[in-house]
Order: C-alpha cells, then sequence, then structure tokens
C-alpha cells in the first residue's frame, strides 16, 4: 500500500506530494517477526540460533544487503532489456564488513556484478550498472551514508 501525503504551503500555495512505505511487523513469539511489504508480500524475520532465535527467517542486516542487491539488479535488468543486450546470466554478490563495537553496522561494503554470455556487450553493461550505482538506485545512495562502496563488473563469457 502506498501512502501519499498531501502538504498545503500557504505561503506559497503549492501543494507538496511525499510518498512514503507503511510496513507492519508483527511478533511471532520467541525472536521471530512476520513483515509485510507495500506489494503485499510478506517475509520473516528471525534470529540465529547464537541469539535466541531459531533461525527460522532471514536477518535484518543481512536483508538490508538484500534491498541493495535488490534495487541495483532492478535498474540494471530494466535497462539491459531497454538497451537490447544478450545476457545469459546476471547475479549480483554483496560482500559487507560489520563493525566490531556495538551497534554494529555495515562501514564496507563491496558489490561484485556478475554477467554470464557469449555475447556480452561489456561496454554498455558498464554503463547499466554505472547508471544504478550513480543514479537511480535509492538504496545504493543510503548505503553511500554509512559505508564505503566498492563497485566491481565481472563478465563470465561464454
Amino acid at each position: 500500500m502506498r501512502l501519499y501525503i498531501v502538504f498545503l504551503n500557504p505561503a506559497r500555495n503549492k501543494n507538496y506530494i511525499v510518498m512514503t512505505n507503511h510496513i507492519t511487523t508483527k511478533w511471532l513469539g520467541e525472536m521471530a517477526f512476520e513483515s509485510n511489504n507495500p506489494s503485499g508480500h510478506t517475509i520473516r524475520i528471525d534470529a540465529g540460533e547464537d541469539s535466541g532465535g531459531s533461525g527460522a527467517g532471514l536477518r535484518p542486516k543481512a536483508l538490508m544487503l538484500s534491498g541493495l542487491a535488490g534495487c541495483s539488479g532492478l535498474d540494471v535488468a530494466s535497462l539491459i532489456k531497454k538497451m537490447k543486450l544478450e545476457v545469459d546470466d546476471f547475479k549480483i554478490e554483496t560482500i559487507a564488513n560489520l563493525t566490531d563495537e556495538h551497534p554494529k553496522y555495515y562501514d564496507s561494503v563491496v558489490i561484485e556484478y556478475h554477467f554470464t554470455g557469449a555475447n556480452l556487450n561489456e561496454d554498455k553493461l558498464k554503463k547499466a550498472v554505472d547508471l544504478s550505482v550513480e543514479k537511480y538506485c535509492g538504496v545504493m545512495e543510503m548505503f553511500r551514508k554509512f559505508a564505503e562502496l566498492e563497485i566491481k563488473i565481472i563478465y563470465h563469457n561464454k
């Protein structure tokens, strides 16, 4: 569900539209939660056994990395289609360093874009990644606020 809030600025007599996301995260007992998504899907979040959970769900910090890869991946997949590029397989490996002190957070992240195919156009694929990283991916921009990012593009030619 998307919620649009319109603020009226009487000084300028202009309307401002602010787009927000609203999710609900429900405790299931022990260390497990279920969280919905504006698309209507749900995920299970759980701590590992070493932290009192049963390990039956995704971990919150790892979900952040999935969000980062997913955001950029959607951009790149869209650009692959628009550019009519031949790509047999595409995956993103995200490797992050967690700080030692609490609150622990990711201070550096390596994002590897792997493209596989017999006829890869490396220049256009690099352009697609660059557009996502530098212009389109909002999650990437959020990560820049607290982590050093390293981008790698790896081509696997068949």
